[in-house]
């Protein structure tokens, strides 16, 4: 369908080249010598494609070469899809009897040559999918005879030349995907032969010329995503030939006119998604008989949609999603019962409208080929008809946030395809349909929040593929059945909470090896908890709260390395909190309201009483200062003891106990004051020294007199070096201050500031500190830091040596933001970063990520932290594409600040672009580039390569962007607060 007219010229093309194919076995120096200088540079040929081009063949005979009858010369080059590593040689520019070039789908880098202009009878360049860059040549308009110029899918940027308005033989113009500006040229309105122009993806920007009339002979038109403003241009309604419209992401309003589809009666496509249209649907869209693909999400569409789609047979893709269709009337859903004449429909998405009304019998009569339905998110009432087991076709239902009621129907249990099942946030009662085991191929299935009673079918167990299972919210009751943990496919979440279910864990429990978040909260569970939990070693997070569980925490837990929130609130535990909680990467314990007694640990977790809670435990003691709990004491009589009668020994007694609280006072007095004097010596490092600050000789000493070979880094106000102490051989990253910029002392004492009562895991620990002269008399200012032996963030993700993968990041990403929430709400005072960027976030032996360089870091009161207000800050804090926007308008520091850096950090981690990368101009940034992308479903499209390696977990990307995306807004009131970041990154278990 798309670039269908295109691909029926390629292929007159091809027969014309089979016809005149090689005959002559001389040689020509020119052509010979040039097709040599263009094997020469190709670095890579994975193929051999090439190998036959050497001197024991004519090179007329060479694979990829094709000579005239009549002569010598090359008259075409197809070297397609091969897989070539390399650049276009200048040469080519002397092959004057050139008529074809077919270079697409390679790996080809580095600019056009200009020397191509020669090429005087060319009528075919074809060079897309490749990485050429540079701008395009404008000699490319001395091509007289050029019919077909396909440069889409590289790197160009620059404008498209106004020159290429004097090709008035052209047919097919394709820029597609490139990084082109400066708007389209009224210029193309002179190609009046043009049949295909596709410019889409290239962020061109400005407007759609009213020049572009005169091209009647336009049978595919593709703008999307190029920024464009205006409105849809009437003109199109006069091109009766065209069958693609896309104007997708960009920026176009206002209605569409009554009259579209009039004229257009081999119309096939119209893709108008991600704009600002608004207004009603024109129902004079039933006209467009051959219409295949109706695409118009992301709009402001409104109203009843009246469209006779009995008369678009073949209809094959139906997508009004997001937008205002609907009225919440029961008359809303009339136009349904049309769609089951579109024999040939594959996926309608009305999702995210206003629609109201029931779902009507003839859903069952709907196209057999149908594999997406998704109506999500508006006000359906009423049941599911028991016709849907007809969609045998089906992979995706999506229903979620309805009204929909009454009972689940046992015939959905017939799509033996589906893969998706969403019926969540709806009021459905009853019980789950024991049908669903039939759903062998089901990977996700969300039940949450209905009204569904009784037990969870033992059928459950045959779905041998299910990932995702969700029945919280729910009235379920009875146990759990075993055959549910023994699905070991369950990766990513299995939550039953909040429902009646009771008896105990099973054993089978461990079958869950690679489960990811595991909640069972809100139930009646009881018993102890079964030590095969330890098996299920992807576990990050647990959630048992509120059931009735007892006993001890079973020390073989210790092996869930991977558990960052855990919640064992609300049952009756008891014994001592195992000590191991320290040794795990805990972010969240909660312990609150148990029988546990005994001393507190004070390490790990336990450290950050932000992110534990053991109220409610009457019998603890010790722990850190903030949890106010009495301090432990050790007994030296049992209860009968104390209820022992005195004796004829009572005076012994008494004066024993006398000389014991004699000698206890004088151990206290004591104690006091060795306390007293300890303090006031220098405290212990962790190099098991007793020092505060670090001579300026042990430092020159450490890094070889500061030598080039331990510089790691510099930066606006400080150098740092890598050092080994030389009383423990230590490894340390050492900070000097440059003190002769004027900013370089303020950035000193602003860090030390920030981290003198800070630490946390995700934080670079800063040892101690240097405040002394050189060896010259200078000041000498300087901060000892933990080293990190596998340097920085940015380091790694453009390095071609060393590589990110998804996983690596998105644990990065979740380090980052963990520190962030400790800053912003767990320290005490409110401390901004203000500095986000990867070269200041920096990975540990075990590519832990811990942020750095506070030097330009503010503290700030809670208050001052939740708001941004304009002030006259004399200073702009930042980096050039990681500071918000505020900051550069004079507004004062807030942690929203903080926010929007990372969410352009996540975006730059999932795209593989800087914010400042050449092509975000012309109103283009990282943040507006990856909206549109989420926007309009291409997320894959704009990841790093390197991230599309093996199985893709696209949700996860989605949910990724979208964060980044929502932390990045330009305004400070649209970004996420921390907390929700924190909570979204966690609910994604791309991991």
């Amino acid at each position: 369908m798309l670039l269908s007219l295109f691909f029926k010229l390629e292929a007159i093309i091809v027969v014309v080249i089979h016809i005149t194919g090689p005959v002559f076995a001389g040689s020509n120096t020119s052509d010979h010598l040039a097709l040599l200088e263009i094997k020469a540079k190709i670095t890579h040929d994975p193929q051999g494609a090439l190998t036959s081009w050497n001197d024991s063949l004519p090179f007329c005979q060479w694979s990829g070469v094709t000579c005239g009858r009549r002569h010598q010369r090359v008259t075409t080059l197809n070297l397609k899809n091969l897989g070539l590593v390399g650049s276009l040689s200048p040469y080519l520019g002397n092959m004057s009897f050139l008529r074809y070039i077919y270079f697409d789908t390679n790996q080809l880098h580095g600019s056009i040559p200009p020397e191509m202009g020669r090429l005087h009878r060319l009528h075919v360049l074809s060079l897309s999918n490749n990485s050429f860059t540079g701008e395009i040549p404008t000699n490319m308009s001395s091509w007289p005879k050029l019919s077909i110029l396909d440069l889409q899918y590289n790197k160009l940027y620059g404008k498209i030349p106004n020159t290429f308005g004097s090709m008035l033989k052209i047919s097919v113009l394709a820029f597609d995907k490139n990084e082109l500006t400066g708007g389209i040229p009224p210029s193309l309105g002179n190609l009046t032969s043009l049949e295909i122009l596709s410019l889409s993806y290239c962020q061109l920007g400005g407007s759609i010329p009213n020049s572009l009339d005169r091209l009647k002979n336009l049978q595919f038109i593709a703008l999307g995503e190029n920024d464009l403003v205006g409105v849809f241009p009437s003109f199109f309604l006069n091109f009766s030939m065209l069958e693609t419209l896309s104007l997708d992401s960009n920026r176009l309003q206002g209605g569409l006119p009554s009259n579209l589809c009039f004229s257009q009666s081999y119309l096939t496509y119209i893709g108008l998604g991600s704009n600002q249209f608004n207004g009603f649907l024109p129902p004079s869209i039933s006209n467009c008989s051959k219409l295949e693909v109706l695409d118009i999400p992301y709009n402001i569409f409104e109203g009843e949609i009246v469209i006779e789609f009995e008369r678009l047979s073949y209809l094959t893709w139906l997508s009004l999603a997001v937008n205002n269709f609907g009225s919440k009337d029961l008359d809303d859903m009339n136009f349904l019962h049309l769609l089951s004449n579109c024999s040939n429909l594959k996926r309608i998405d009305l999702g995210v409208n206003q629609l109201g009304g029931v779902l009507p019998n003839s859903l069952g009569n709907f196209s057999s080929k149908l594999s997406y339905l998704a109506i999500d998110t508006n006000y359906i009432s009423g049941n599911i008809p028991s016709s849907v087991g007809n969609l045998l076709g089906l992979t995706t239902l999506v229903l979620n946030q309805n009204n929909l009621t009454g009972i689940i129907p046992e015939s959905i249990g017939k799509l033996q395809n589906l893969q998706i099942l969403y019926l969540n946030f709806n009021y459905f009662y009853g019980v789950i349909p024991r049908s669903i085991g039939n759903l062998s191929l089901v990977t996700e299935i969300s039940l949450d929040r209905n009204n569904l009673d009784g037990d969870i079918p033992l059928a459950i167990g045959n779905c041998s593929n299910l990932i995702a299972l969700g029945l919280y919210g729910n009235k379920l009751s009875g146990r759990v059945p075993k055959e549910l943990f023994q699905l070991s496919s369950l990766s990513k979440v299995l939550t039953l909470s909040q429902n009646n279910l009771f008896g105990v864990l099973p054993q089978e429990i461990g079958n869950l090896k690679h489960l990811g978040d595991l909640d069972l909260s809100m139930n009646r569970f009881s018993g102890e908890l079964p030590s095969s939990l330890s098996s299920c070693e992807s576990l990050q997070n647990l959630n048992l709260s509120g059931n009735l569980f007892y006993g001890t925490v079973p020390e073989s837990y210790i092996s869930l390395k991977g558990l960052e929130y855990v919640d064992l609130s609300r049952n009756n535990f008891s014994g001592h909190i195992p000590t191991y909680f320290q040794q795990l990467q805990l972010m969240h314990l909660d312990l609150s309201y148990n029988n546990f007694e005994g001393k507190v640990p004070t390490k790990g977790v336990f450290a950050n009483t932000s992110a534990i809670s053991v109220i409610g435990n009457t019998r603890l003691c010790g722990g850190a200062l903030d949890l106010h709990l009495p301090k432990c004491t050790s007994t030296t009589s049992d209860s009968k003891r104390r209820t022992r009668k005195l004796s004829v020994r009572v005076v012994v007694a008494i004066s024993l106990c006398s000389t014991v609280a004699g000698l206890g006072l004088f151990s206290f007095v004591l104690f006091y004051f060795c306390t007293k004097k300890k303090r006031d010596k220098p405290s212990e490092s962790r190099l098991g020294e007793s020092f505060e600050k670090i001579s300026y000789g042990r430092l020159f000493k450490a890094t070889e007199g500061f030598s080039s070979d331990n510089l790691i880094g510099t930066g606006s106000f400080a150098s740092v070096y890598k050092g080994v102490l030389d009383e423990s051989g230590f490894t340390v990253a050492i900070k000097v201050l440059n003190l002769l910029h004027q900013r370089g002392f303020k950035s000193f004492m602003a860090e030390c500031e920030a981290l003198r009562n800070i630490r946390h895991r995700n934080l670079v620990k800063v040892i101690t500190s240097c405040s002394s002269l050189d060896y010259q008399g200078n000041d000498f200012n300087a901060l000892v830091y933990d080293y990190m032996p596998n340097g920085s963030l940015e380091s790694w993700l453009y390095s071609t040596q060393q590589l990110l993968d998804l996983v690596q990041r998105i644990n990065i990403i979740k380090d980052v933001a963990c520190a962030l929430d400790y800053l912003h709400c767990h320290c005490g005072n409110v401390i901004v970063h203000c500095d986000l960027k990867p070269s200041n976030i920096l990975l540990d032996a075990d590519m832990v990520a811990h942020v750095g360089d506070f030097g330009l870091a503010k503290i700030l009161t809670v208050v001052e932290g939740s708001n941004a207000s304009v002030g006259s800050s004399s200073i702009i804090r930042g980096t050039i594409g990681y500071a918000p926007p505020e900051y550069g308008l004079g507004n004062e520091v807030s942690t929203s600040g903080d926010i929007y850096s990372y969410g352009i950090l996540l975006l730059e981690m999932l795209t593989g672009k800087k914010p400042v990368d050449p092509m975000f101009e012309g109103g283009l940034s990282l943040h507006s580039y990856a909206r549109s992308a989420f926007s309009d479903g291409f997320v894959l499209q704009i990841v790093d390569p390197i991230l599309l390696n093996g199985d893709v977990d696209e949700k996860s990307l989605v949910s990724l962007v979208k964060i980044g995306v929502q932390c990045s807004y330009e305004s400070p009131q649209d970004r996420m607060d921390i907390g929700s970041v924190v909570h979204e990154l966690f609910a994604t278990s791309a991991t």
